[in-house]
């Protein structure tokens, strides 16, 4: 309210002189951070219990065959998920494609999708005889963003960054290309794309669809980074988006802000990063590897695989139910 009508306006005062007072004489109240725990205590004498946020059960990593359903469903509108190439062999002159240096074997642009018979899209293959889905060679790296579009989030960053990546490979760095998803709706959403589309990137492509609800999740769950540009107004409260990114055990690029490490652990499921330059370094390092099991960017999935963290209505009965017993 404040940010809309400022901090002085009738409306804003009015609230916070209300939950200043039924805050105090409540008998619980709930937070979704320690840092918003400690504030309630020091600035208005209110003793919070602290509720973390936590993804639905829904957000979860998602079957390769349900990927493959899902990539076909998006490469009839999108062009990023459409597939690129299949094997064959070139005179060792042919050096650079899809930003990968090669020798005598690579894979060039020669199956686009609508091929009959076609069954692949730019990262999953279906095979012809078994049925089995298999993940593309030489398919792009798949980084993923949501946002609401608004000035809470500066995609400029992002843009940035992903110029900085495209140059590490023109400089001949051995980097995947990427496809950059970024989903939602709101009001900067046109202005973006404006921008987006004056980009000059050879070996990233980027879309910006709005997605079906159930859609969503499954996205997030055949991702391979996410990235996380919200930054709180209060500095008190998390992205919800983040939760979701590693209810789905996708590891999170995110831009920091005070009490970001309470859900981000740097170097354990994530990093920070605080410009556009720590990002691209940070896609650059994470990317190196792609898409090898033995990277930071696996070691980062397989810590949120490990960590088992409780989904929404469980950290609900952990948390607030007993609290509700004790009151009976």
């Amino acid at each position: 309210m404040s940010l809309s009508h400022g901090r002085s306006h009738p409306l804003v005062l009015v609230a916070k002189w209300y939950e200043k007072l039924f805050g105090r004489l409540s008998d619980y109240n709930l937070c979704v951070t320690d840092a918003m725990k400690k504030d309630l205590w020091v600035n208005f004498k209110i003793k919070a219990v602290t509720l973390y946020d936590r993804p639905a059960s829904y957000f979860k990593e998602t079957p390769l065959d349900l990927q493959h359903n899902l990539f076909m469903k998006l490469a009839k509108d999108y062009e990023p998920f459409r597939p690129r190439c299949v094997q064959v062999q070139l005179p060792l002159h042919c050096r650079s494609i899809g930003g990968r240096t090669v020798g005598m074997e690579t894979e060039i642009s020669a199956a686009r999708a609508g091929s009959p018979g076609a069954d692949s899209s730019a990262f999953t293959q279906r095979d012809g005889s078994s049925g089995t889905v298999l993940k593309a060679r030489g398919r792009p790296a798949l980084l993923i963003s949501s946002t609401s579009w608004t000035e809470d989030e500066d995609f400029s960053v992002l843009l940035r960054a992903l110029e900085d990546y495209e140059r590490f490979i023109e400089e001949g760095a051995e980097l995947p290309a990427l496809v950059c998803v970024i989903t939602g709706k709101g009001p900067l959403k046109d202005y973006y794309n404006g921008l987006i589309q004056k980009l000059h990137l050879k070996h990233i492509q980027i879309c910006t669809p709005w997605l079906e609800a159930e859609d969503y999740p499954l996205l997030l769950g055949s991702a391979d980074l996410g990235v996380c540009l919200h930054k709180s107004s209060s500095g008190l409260d998390l992205p919800m988006k983040v939760v979701d990114m590693f209810g789905c055990c996708l590891p999170v690029c995110a831009i920091h802000f005070e009490c970001l490490h309470e859900l981000v652990k740097h170097n354990e499921n994530g990093l920070i990063f605080r410009d556009s330059q720590e990002l691209a370094k940070q896609l650059k390092m994470l990317f190196l590897d792609f898409p090898s099991l033995e990277g930071k960017l696996h070691s980062f999935r397989e810590n949120l695989r490990e960590s088992r963290q409780p989904r929404w209505d469980q950290s609900w009965d952990q948390t607030v139910l007993p609290l509700l017993g004790n009151g009976e």
